[in-house]
Formats: structure tokens, sequence, C-alpha cells
């Protein structure tokens, strides 16, 4: 009896971990398609995206490691290298943006590296 309760805990965490991951994914995808500037939609694009992955992965480790004893170190690893290389890349493609003179839609906003720029260059 106490086992058929954790059985369905467990899938229930399983579906909840699904359904968020997928849901980070797809708002990740509309701000791609409604985000102004590269700054924002790079923001909606490394963000959701990472953290949909992280829950669309930890769902599926949980579910072959509950349900059939499989315990997948490549699932574990996919999620830990996705966590240390999106938020890298997207700084690396908003300095090269910002270089090549792409401009972020400012509104009662500072550019602060592009002011760091110039009293470094000073």
């Amino acid at each position: 009896m106490i086992e058929t309760w954790i059985n369905i805990i467990v899938n229930i965490i399983i579906i909840i971990s699904l359904l968020l991951g997928t849901f980070f994914i797809l708002s990740g995808s509309i701000g791609i398609a409604r985000f102004p500037d590269i700054y924002i939609r790079l923001h909606a694009a490394t963000k959701a995206s990472t953290l949909g992955l992280a829950g669309i992965l930890i769902g599926a480790f949980l579910f072959l490691f509950i349900e059939h004893d499989i315990v997948s170190g490549k699932l574990l690893l996919a999620l830990v290298f996705t966590l240390l290389t999106a938020p890298v890349s997207a700084h690396m493609i908003s300095r090269a943006a910002h270089k090549v003179g792409v401009k972020p839609i400012t509104k009662n906003r500072r550019d602060e590296y592009e002011e760091a720029m110039r009293e470094k260059h000073k």
C-alpha cells in the first residue's frame, strides 16, 4: 500500500518536472519570436531553454531511475554541461554583438557596458 502511494507521488513529481520543462521551452520560443532586440532574445533563448532542458532531463532521469532501475549518467552530464555552457555562450554572443555595433533598445536605461569601455579607453 505504501509503495503504491510512493509510486504515485514520484510519478506526479516526474509529470510536474516534464510539464515545467515544456513550459519553459515554450515560453523561451515565444520570447525569441516576440522580444525586440538581440540582448533580450538571448535572455529568452538561454535562460528559458536551460531551465526547460533541466526540467525535461530531470524528469527523464527520475523516470528511468524509478521505473526501470537505470542510472543514466548521460542525462546528468547533459544537464551539467548545459548549465555550464549556456550562460557563457550567451555572454560571449552578447559581447560580440555589442562590439560589432548592435545597440540595445534603451528606454530610460543606460548602456553601462559602453560607458565602461569608454572609461577603459580614456
